[in-house]
């Protein structure tokens, strides 16, 4: 569990806690006939003001480190992304999807992620569907496809791309 959903529960709990504090004494109060009703009406809405924000905070951190959590799951299934391509070399990547547990589009995405964040380089053909991880050295002085010959292009930041085969290298 993260941080943000620990801070959250514990919050949440210290304003239960508060409220219940508040209703005891106001309880015991009203009961004693030392507090009439308009004073009661009163601890209850000063209670509420006070306490109120402490739940909102508890339920933001929640939400947040739920977030939080997704983010680092997003990572994590990356980094496995990109172990899994650099030890092998080479993937198919219908294995590559299942292997992941995920689909073709959202491997496709995440390797467009990883070229992104210029940590992975390598090339691919979707037609073929296999993934190669290699040195982005050894592919930036490349100016023909090694798929079918042809002349590749700039594509995008840190990819090329050979408009007769649709092969793409990323060339972080």
């Amino acid at each position: 569990m993260n941080s943000g959903r620990v801070f959250g529960i514990m919050a949440i709990i210290i304003g239960i806690g508060l409220t219940a504090l508040a209703g005891l004494w106001l309880a015991t109060q009203f009961s004693a006939g030392e507090l009439e009703s308009g004073g009661l009406i009163l601890g209850a809405f000063l209670a509420f003001v006070v306490i109120a924000p402490i739940f909102v905070f508890g339920i933001f951190m929640i939400i947040r480190g739920g977030q939080e959590a997704e983010r680092e799951s997003e990572m994590a299934q990356q980094r496995r992304l990109l172990d899994i391509v650099r030890s092998r070399g080479q993937v198919d990547v219908r294995d590559l999807a299942m292997e992941m547990q995920a689909s073709m589009d959202e491997v496709k995405a995440m390797v467009h992620q990883l070229v992104g964040l210029q940590v992975f380089s390598g090339y691919i053909n979707w037609e073929s569907g296999v993934l190669y991880s290699e040195q982005a050295s050894a592919l930036r002085d490349l100016d023909k496809c090694r798929n079918c010959g042809g002349n590749i292009e700039l594509a995008g930041k840190g990819i090329a791309k050979c408009p007769w085969c649709g092969t793409e290298y990323f060339l972080t």
